[in-house]
Formats: structure tokens, sequence, C-alpha cells
């Protein structure tokens, strides 16, 4: 059992980087990466249309062997992550804006939170939010059009400039200092975000508070692979397979399978 994949499943390719930061900090660990790009983006669809879909594929790859699954989806876990913990047996790692080290590290008082408006319609965010951010000013806006750009592999054009002063800028006018990348597409688009935010801005990506969460789970439930052998990542995605192989290829050297579900 300990040697049997984690599974990684997100709305499409910005799971990838949560993917990024687990085979950096935990290399042992086999990934089976899911990404449903062909029904990208999941924020504006109805929480049963999400819960259905995190159904099937956790289904999938739960067929596939994996021992642990990360939903690496903002929206995915809002919406669906109780309902798959109540139906399967298997450990679930969700995404959590990262909130709380924004509010715990900001000189302001005031920081900012890039999502979805399927994350901030969820318990998830709000109750976060509640329970980390009473004292502290946050300014949050709902980024549409980000997902699609990093689905189709752009970056650094004037289009995603001009959508990102869009959200960004009346952030800026409230003085923030932390700003909270709350959809695991918008790291992809880090360089972008930050040259419109500032350098007196920083960016917080939760995965790696999601892959420290995880390697403590392994450990907790004796699921840990201890096995040095070169390990073979697997990807499936219900988009554009050449698109998903570019990304794949350009964040690791590990052996790796591309197909298309």
């Amino acid at each position: 059992m300990s040697d049997s994949p984690i599974g990684i499943f997100d709305s499409g390719l910005g799971g990838l980087s949560v993917y990024k930061e687990l085979i950096s900090h935990i290399p042992n660990e086999q990934v089976i990466y899911f990404g449903d790009s062909g029904n990208a983006p999941y924020g504006p669809k109805s929480t049963d249309y999400i819960i259905k879909r995190s159904t099937e594929i956790t289904e999938f790859l739960l067929a596939k062997g994996c021992k642990l699954i990360i939903v690496a989806c903002n929206t995915a876990t809002a919406a669906a992550i109780s309902h798959l913990r109540t139906k399967f047996d298997t450990p679930f790692i969700g995404m959590e804006p990262a909130i709380k080290p924004a509010a715990k590290a900001t000189k302001t008082g005031s920081i900012g939170v890039l999502g979805t408006q399927g994350t901030f319609s969820g318990g998830h965010y709000q109750n976060t939010k509640a329970k980390y951010a009473n004292n502290v000013n946050v300014i949050y806006r709902v980024a549409t059009g980000l997902v699609e750009y990093v689905e189709q592999g752009e970056k650094n054009n004037i289009y995603i400039a001009e959508l990102l002063t869009k959200y960004i800028k009346p952030m800026l006018l409230e003085n923030i200092d932390h700003l909270v990348l709350g959809c695991t597409h918008y790291p992809f688009l880090s360089d972008d975000i930050q040259k419109v935010a500032g350098s007196g801005v920083t960016l917080v990506n939760p995965a790696n508070a999601v892959v420290r969460h995880t390697l403590s789970v392994l450990k907790m439930s004796g699921l840990i692979n201890t096995s040095k052998s070169n390990r073979q990542d697997e990807f499936f995605t219900t988009g554009d397979i050449e698109k998903t192989k570019r990304i794949v290829d350009s964040i690791t050297m590990r052996m790796n399978i591309v197909k298309s579900v």
C-alpha cells in the first residue's frame, strides 16, 4: 500500500503547480494526475456538477490504486471535498486559500485574494477568512479569464496584463502587501502577477502548505513510500493532450506518460 501512487486532480492544468511542489519535497512518491481541462473552468459551474465530476474522477483514481487523493482545485475543494470524504474511505487533501499566513505576515493590515467565484461562494473560504483574518482588511476579486489563459499555455501577453491590472489595481489602492493566489492555475502566471502588483507585494502560493500537510498525513497513516526506484508518473486529461504534455515536460524531468481520457 505504501508504494501505491498519490492521486491529484484539478479542473485542468492548474493542479500541476501542486504536483511540482510535491515531487520537489516528496520525490519518492509516484503520482497519477487527472486534469479535467475539457470541462474547465469549474468556477462558474454549479455545486452539483462539480460534486458529480469530482466523484467520477475520484473513482477513476481509486481504480488506478491511489492511496491518497489531493483535490488540487480550490473550487472543487469548496464544493465537493466534504462529499468525497463521506463517500470514500481514502484520505483527501484539499486546497485552502492561504489567508492565514498572509494575515499573519501583513504589515499594512490589508491583504488581497485572487480566486474564482466557486471558491469565494464556498463555506471553506468564508470559514478560513473568519477564523484567521477577523482583524485584517481582506480584498478579494473574482479573476475571470485567467484560468482559460493558463489552459491555453499563455502568459506574458498584453491581454493577461490588462486583466490583472483590472483585478489588482483596486487592491493596491487598499494598500495590500500580500496577495493570495486562490486558484492553483495562478502560480503559472506568477511573473505576470508580480509585475502588476509590484515588488512591495508578496505573492502567497498555498501549494507548499498542501504538500507539507500531505507529507504529515502520509507519515501518520503509514503510507509514505521509502523506495528510491525511478518513478513513472501518469497524467490524464480530458482536454488537449499536447498542451498538457508541454506543461508537464516543462516542470519535470521524471519519467511520465500523458494520456487523453
